[in-house]
Parts: structure tokens; C-alpha cells; sequence
């Protein structure tokens, strides 16, 4: 039986989620399996990988295949670097401690990295984020101003207004009892014109 280390995908449409087993190579993608090792998640940002270390190097080292994707998460995960360094162990070219040394050193060097990552994508975020913030508060205050200046044009105007309604009876009551004193005069002067 050929044994091959592979992914079986799993979740939704257009959001796959995979699981990492050791199948026969015979069995469909999605079908049998015999071991599962682990998931990947390749939807976060960077991607998720949970994996049982120890029976994944297990299945490397009694002959299983990986495919290429799954050879890629391996190698990531140190799984391939690991299986390399015991294959050295047995053939003499160093002992086991200068092997896990050079393990714990790639570990080390690999974290490192993890978290130079992490902290430049917070960075980021926070930079995008006080971006974001400095220009709402510019179009704030733009809106403030575009506010205040059409408050000041309507007080002017309305200041215009008062000043002319002010000034405008003053000159209209002299007119208007003018106007009412000839019809005053009219009137009465009718129902005598209508007496006679």
C-alpha cells in the first residue's frame, strides 16, 4: 500500500478549510483515511497550520509521500528539516544533541521571524488605523468650518433683514396713514354725497 501525506478539504464554498492525513494514495481525495495529522487553515492571514509533529515525522520516516502542498506545509513546519537531521544521526555525521541543537536553532530563528512579522503587520495596522483617524478628523473639521461659515452668512443675512425691516417701518407708517386718511375722507365724504 502506497502511503501519501495529504490534504482533504474540508469547509464551505469558496472558503476551503483542509485536513492533514495519511491516507492510500488509492483512496479518494475526501474518502478514507488512516491517520490525521493535523489541519491548515490558508483563510487567516498568515496561515493556520495545527499539526501533530511527532506522528507526521512517524509517517516520513516509514515511507509515506507527501504531495507537494503538504511537503510545503511539512518544510514549514520543520517536520522535513527534523527527518533530515535523524537521517544524518543514523549515518554518523553528528549525534543526536548537535542534531537537536540545530533543530532548536532553526525553531528559534523561525519564531523570530513569526514575530518580526506579526509586529510589522501591527504596525501597519496601527499606521492605517491613525491614518484612517487624522483624516476624519480633517473632513471634521472641514465640516465644522463649511458650518460655521454658513451660520456666519446667515446671520449676516438675517442682520440685513432686521436692519431693513427695522428701517422699512419708519418710512412705511407715515405712508400708510396718508393712504388711510384720503379713504377715511372718501368714506364719509360718500354717505354725505349719497344724503344730499
Amino acid at each position: 500500500m502506497a502511503t501519501k501525506i495529504r490534504l482533504q478539504r474540508k469547509g464551505r464554498k469558496d472558503y476551503p478549510f483542509y485536513h492533514i492525513v495519511a491516507a492510500d494514495s488509492r483512496a479518494p481525495r475526501d474518502g478514507k483515511f488512516i491517520e490525521k495529522l493535523g489541519t491548515y487553515n490558508p483563510n487567516t492571514e498568515p496561515a493556520t497550520v495545527s499539526l501533530n509533529f511527532d506522528r507526521a515525522l512517524y509517517w516520513l520516516t516509514v515511507g509515506a509521500q507527501p504531495t507537494d502542498t503538504a511537503r510545503t506545509i511539512l518544510s514549514k513546519e520543520g517536520v522535513l528539516l527534523k527527518k533530515h537531521l535523524l537521517g544524518g544521526v543514523r549515518k554518523g555525521a553528528f549525534n543526536e544533541t548537535e542534531a537537536e541543537k540545530k533543530f532548536e536553532a532553526w525553531k528559534a530563528d523561525k519564531e523570530k521571524g513569526l514575530e518580526a512579522f506579526a509586529n510589522k503587520k501591527a504596525a501597519e495596522t496601527k499606521a492605517a488605523e491613525k491614518a484612517r483617524l487624522d483624516a476624519e478628523k480633517a473632513a471634521n473639521k472641514a465640516k465644522a468650518e463649511a458650518v460655521a461659515q454658513k451660520k456666519a452668512e446667515a446671520n449676516v443675512v438675517e442682520a440685513e433683514a432686521e436692519a431693513a425691516v427695522e428701517a422699512a417701518p419708519a418710512e412705511e407708517a407715515p405712508v400708510v396713514e396718508e393712504t388711510a386718511a384720503p379713504e377715511a375722507e372718501a368714506a364719509t365724504e360718500t354717505p354725505e354725497a349719497a344724503a344730499e
